[in-house]
């Protein structure tokens, strides 16, 4: 039998916790290069921690993060942005006062390779909603819109895993199809994704395959389908 290639993320035993006590309890995950994973459960279950931690926000208080074959546990953010891992954070985070096209030229802040105007018009091709809006201040788009941006931004650092982290949060429904669309474009187009939602359905049916957290640990894992079906998270984010 062939040998799997090794994960391009893979997160063993992570524990995580704030002055108030742990979040994260032994976390188990791993990612290959050019899937889509879910990581899904309810508010508060820890998945923005999580995403922290990956990305350096946060400490890891015990266990490894190790992304493309290095320990890059509690590196520094913009190193881990420098070898190809973004975080989209929850809440869009812009700046507001600056124009459309300064916030996403912000996420290309570490590149000195000659792609960048092409890597913009690639996220316009992405988004054509934001091409006729790029000298507008950020801060007066939609939310939508402003998704869009924070997306677009994530998309210029050229990452290898791009961690979107609660993109529908108080979006409409439409808005949320489209996102999630492009999500599934980005990751056709050679980029890996960690998708973190609270809408179980709209994650499960973009991803290859998916991660239940509950209360800082896994409590599921499996082929996105699977999951779908499966009784325990049907009765508990589906209500069915």
């Amino acid at each position: 039998m062939a040998e799997q290639p090794r994960p391009l993320l893979q997160v063993e035993g992570l524990t995580a916790g704030f002055g108030a006590g742990p979040v994260l309890f032994g976390v188990d995950l791993e990612l290959r290069a050019g899937e889509l994973v879910a990581l899904i459960g309810a508010n508060g279950a820890g998945k923005s921690t999580l995403l922290g931690v990956l990305s350096g926000l946060l400490p890891a208080t015990g266990g490894t993060v190790v992304f493309d074959g290095r320990d890059v546990t509690n590196q520094r953010a913009e190193r881990l942005v420098a070898a190809g891992l973004v975080h989209v954070p929850q809440g869009r985070r812009l700046f507001a006062s600056l124009s459309v096209e300064r916030n996403l030229r912000l996420g290309a802040y570490l590149r000195r390779d000659p792609g960048v105007d092409a890597d913009l018009a690639r996220v316009l091709e992405y988004f054509p909603a934001l091409a006729d809006k790029l000298q507008r201040e950020a801060g007066t788009l939609s939310g939508g819109e402003q998704q869009m941006v924070a997306i677009g931004r994530g998309v210029m650092a050229r990452p290898r895993l791009l961690m979107i982290d609660e993109p529908s949060l108080g979006l409409a429904p439409k808005v949320v199809e489209r996102l999630i669309e492009v999500a599934r474009a980005i990751n056709r187009d050679g980029t890996s994704i960690l998708l973190v939602e609270q809408d179980v359905l709209v994650a499960l049916e973009a991803a290859d395959r998916g991660y239940v957290l509950e209360n800082g640990r896994i409590a599921l894992s499996g082929p996105a389908g699977e999951l779908a079906q499966d009784p325990a998270v049907r009765r508990a984010y589906l209500g069915v």
